[in-house]
């Protein structure tokens, strides 16, 4: 137990480490440095907004990922459309009010989606697509009729669908950092809330909590973060920015508060880099370079991340091969030993690679590494080392013998059989104990 706790704080260590690295990083002009660019108040302005979108969408977006309820930031997005040619058409080109002619209609496409899976077999993702593509077909729709009344306050409307980050200025910004501090308030306020019917909705109604109020705020706050970030990224772009920091953060941590964190880190830095990435060529969208570094973090993560990264798979899976070989041939050299004048009896290398077959090449191997065996004219020969390993091997395998034979009979707790794992490291003490005793009685009934 005493090691487990150790590792939970090592890997605790190692993400705070990360979460305070990027936030730092964040902080510092590097770009000037390493591109020798001289950011303009634009791009600026638009870096500033994305770190803040991109902080935003990774918080929210977290629960959605652990909700399992990703795609229903794309069909909110999409729905959004509809919204904001409808406000055009009723009060003009005023950004704060095409954003909640947006949010209404993403509003309304998410009662859709709930009317159509209460009142129907229809599932959650069939009634999300049939929200995304209708909604996102009215607004296309709209928009080239919009297209077609002379009047020069629509240009410039179509880029809800992919973004235009340029149009940004810093009223925009004044506006998405007010209400997404109200968004990141809110969170905080109802985060035990949150959490609880995140994991566990049934459990949150049997003590008493209103889950379906808990669950229409959250989706409220989900809505309100994608039509913050329907500018910068579109309808089409922003569910990009609203899942993948929280995919990239939940490849390094268990722990909620951590990801979220490290979600809103994540995103911060997707957003600032990709907008300055894209003032390095006036040809580079920003709103999809920021997809497209947000993203990067996920390969990365995927890739590189301890326990649940391909890397570390495949290392892992390379070691648990060597000491499964290590261990078969270890076993393999002490029999032979034994049966043959003792623990120092060297055993012939032809005998204990045919005994092997090929694992054989790779115990071997490993066992030289770790200084268990040494080979000589005369064959393998078990180090001091390599002999009370295997003493102690042996007895382990003893032990777990005892508790297929034992389990039910003394009621220990399950544990999943691994001869590759000592036994005492797996069940209590006392279990450990009970075992030794039944052995014992074995060894002196023979």
């Amino acid at each position: 137990m005493m090691a487990r706790a150790s590792a939970l704080s090592a890997a605790d260590r190692r993400v705070w480490f990360m979460i305070g690295a990027i936030a730092v990083a964040l902080l510092i002009p590097i770009s000037q440095h390493f591109f020798g660019l001289r950011l303009s108040y634009t791009v600026r302005v638009v870096a500033l907004g994305g770190s803040i979108l991109g902080a935003i969408s990774g918080v929210l977006g977290c629960f959605a990922i652990l909700r399992r309820e990703s795609l229903v930031g794309d069909a909110l997005s999409h729905a959004a459309l509809p919204g904001v040619a409808v406000a055009f058409l009723l009060a003009g080109r005023e950004l704060s009010l095409l954003l909640i002619g947006a949010g209404v209609a993403s509003w309304l496409g998410l009662r859709m989606v709930a009317a159509i899976m209460g009142t129907t077999r229809i599932k959650q993702d069939a009634a999300l697509g049939i929200v995304l593509a209708s909604w996102f077909a009215a607004g296309i729709a709209l928009l080239a009729y919009i297209q077609s009344i002379p009047d020069a306050s629509q240009a410039g409307l179509d880029h809800f669908i992919f973004g235009q980050a340029a149009a940004i200025i810093e009223r925009d910004l004044r506006l998405v950092s007010g209400v997404g501090a109200l968004v990141l308030l809110t969170v905080a306020l109802m985060w035990k809330e949150f959490k609880l019917v995140t994991f566990d909705a049934e459990f949150a109604g049997v003590n008493g909590l209103r889950t379906g109020l808990i669950n229409t705020v959250l989706s409220t706050l989900i809505v309100i973060t994608i039509v913050l970030g329907l500018q910068l990224a579109g309808v089409i772009l922003m569910v990009g920015i609203l899942i993948a920091p929280g995919i990239a953060a939940r490849q390094w941590t268990r722990k909620l508060d951590q990801m979220v964190i490290l979600a809103a880190v994540f995103g911060a830095f997707a957003g600032g880099v990709g907008a300055v990435i894209s003032a390095m060529d006036s040809d580079i969208p920003t709103g999809p370079m920021i997809i497209v570094v947000a993203f990067g973090l996920v390969l990365l993560s995927i890739t590189l991340s301890p326990e649940r990264g391909l890397l570390w798979r495949r290392l892992n899976e390379r070691a648990n091969r060597r000491r499964f070989a290590a261990q078969h041939t270890l076993r393999d050299l002490y029999r032979y030993a034994l049966r043959h004048g003792g623990v120092d009896a060297p055993a012939p290398d032809d005998f204990i690679r045919g005994v092997g077959d090929r694992r054989a090449e790779l115990g071997l191997r490993q066992l030289q590494a770790d200084g268990q065996a040494t080979f000589s004219e005369t064959g393998w020969r078990l180090t001091a080392a390599g002999v009370q390993q295997a003493r102690r091997n042996a007895h382990n395998d003893k032990l777990w013998d005892m508790y297929r034979l034992h389990a039910d009979e003394l009621g220990l707790p399950a544990a999943q059989e691994d001869r590759l794992a000592s036994i005492t490291a797996l069940l209590p003490a006392a279990a450990v104990a009970e075992l030794e005793r039944k052995l014992r009685e074995a060894e002196q009934r023979r």
